[in-house]
């Protein structure tokens, strides 16, 4: 395919599209855009590179003979005024992991899929990179400390570095988004059960990393953990021409609130704590070997990584509190999470409060899936909203089955947001970690305002 130079975006105000559009736009590509709502920071970001556009909502006219391509969002219906003009027009329509990847096909590509870890494990490949003045592109699910936007693309950098989530495409493209990718170096973190509205079973689920390792490059390489018994499996049966390489995490020990690796007999202070991260760090310590940063530059560079945004974030800290938000809200992320900081704060307290907000999360089947997931915490917070799940036409859940799936008898649930907060607040946290998880806000909360009031 000749180089794009003029492209739309059909959903232009997503967080992934409109980082898409910024790095097209900085490559020098004429781009254009529209939407039918645009929230911050989208707005701003478009606003600034002249991109968002004057009127909101699908205009056929946007859609134009000289538009060498057409990238749809995820939110873009099939009857998309815009997508059917592209459609007479015979306009290429691409989804965003099929641009992605016609834009680094000549790359050596890295691609990081997993049910968990996976935001995290692609930060620290790209700090390292960075670290160590390797030029490369790449698209991550969150805004990292030093990074502009969450997607680059240049025409000199010959690595990518692409965080694969195993999500649908489109609503035109149900493949999972990291097919589309065909890794030369493929990392997978850990399989856990997620997005049951499109992978109504685990078997169907498992199928879809399967399918991902068989589309690695020739002569590639498969990373794995290998404490992971499916993850094990599909190693197993990769091509005779991909070399599997498992890893289990770096050793590690605590001192006061600093976490040291030991490597071939030397000591590397680190920037994150967590069994969790260690085996992230393992894994993305191999990648970066792959395209040639030893261990020790590899080390050396993670003792400045604390972690991408909403990810154990740290929001306050006051004498012997802290606040923490993370994204965590699968049953697979809220165990990671919960058990890195009672492992990472042994002495202190720990409450913790998370949102169930997601499709899977909302399922009466799924909530068994979190049974002993925040075992790990002194006291357990579960908010859910039943507004959310009549919206996402769901069956009604109640307080009970919540509490019946996490399986813990001491578990505080709640429906209402306003009496959440009354409750944290009546909490002493002296000598306690606040850990907040949510890939929501309960339902319009400023968190990091609550934990500024909290901790104080």
């Amino acid at each position: 395919m000749s180089e794009t130079k003029r492209v739309h975006f059909i959903a232009v105000g997503g967080s992934v599209m409109h980082n898409l559009a910024l790095a097209l736009h900085n490559k020098g590509f004429k781009v254009t855009g529209s939407d039918d709502e645009f929230f911050e920071p989208s707005k701003s970001r478009l606003a600034k590179a002249g991109i968002l556009p004057d009127a909101v909502g699908w205009h056929a006219d946007r859609i134009t003979p000289d538009l060498d391509a057409v990238i749809l969002g995820m939110h873009a219906m099939n009857d998309n005024p815009e997508l059917q003009r592209a459609r007479e027009l015979g306009i290429k329509v691409y989804s965003f992991p099929e641009y992605l990847y016609e834009q680094t096909r000549h790359e050596r590509r890295i691609i990081v899929g997993g049910s968990h870890g996976k935001t995290t494990t692609t930060s620290m490949i790209m700090h390292v990179l960075r670290a160590c003045n390797v030029d490369f592109d790449y698209m991550v699910g969150a805004l990292l400390e030093g990074f502009e936007t969450m997607v680059k693309l240049t025409a000199e950098a010959k690595i990518a570095v692409f965080e694969g989530d195993e999500y649908l495409s489109s609503t035109l493209d149900p493949t999972p988004k990291f097919h589309h990718y065909h890794p030369d170096i493929a990392l997978v973190t850990g399989i856990a059960w997620d997005h049951i509205n499109v992978f109504p079973t685990w078997e169907n689920y498992i199928s879809q990393f399967a399918k991902f390792a068989e589309k690695i490059e020739p002569n590639g390489k498969f990373i794995y953990y290998e404490g992971d018994p499916e993850l094990r499996k599909i190693a197993q049966s990769v091509r005779t021409d991909v070399e599997a390489l498992p890893y289990n995490g770096l050793d590690f020990r605590t001192e006061g609130e600093t976490t040291i690796v030991r490597y071939n007999g030397k000591d590397y202070p680190t920037g994150v704590f967590g069994r969790h991260n260690m085996q992230n760090m393992h894994g993305a310590m191999l990648a970066c070997r792959q395209v040639g940063i030893e261990p020790e530059q590899f080390l050396t560079a993670m003792a400045t990584f604390h972690g991408a945004a909403k990810r154990l974030q740290t929001l306050v800290q006051k004498g012997n509190s802290i606040a923490f938000l993370d994204f965590a809200h699968s049953p697979s992320k809220l165990k990671a999470t919960t058990e890195a900081v009672r492992e990472r704060f042994a002495g202190k307290r720990l409450i913790a409060c998370m949102e169930l907000h997601t499709f899977s999360s909302l399922t009466k089947a799924f909530l068994p899936q979190y049974r002993d997931s925040m075992k790990a915490a002194d006291e357990a917070l579960v908010y859910f909203n039943p507004e959310v799940i009549e919206h996402k036409r769901l069956e009604p859940i109640t307080v009970a089955d919540v509490a019946s799936g996490f399986g813990r008898n001491d578990l505080q649930v709640f429906t209402d947001s306003t009496k959440l907060v009354e409750k944290l607040h009546t909490f002493d946290y002296s000598n306690t970690v606040l850990l907040i998880m949510t890939s929501g806000n309960f339902s319009g909360v400023d968190i990091k305002q609550l934990a500024n009031s909290l901790i104080c």
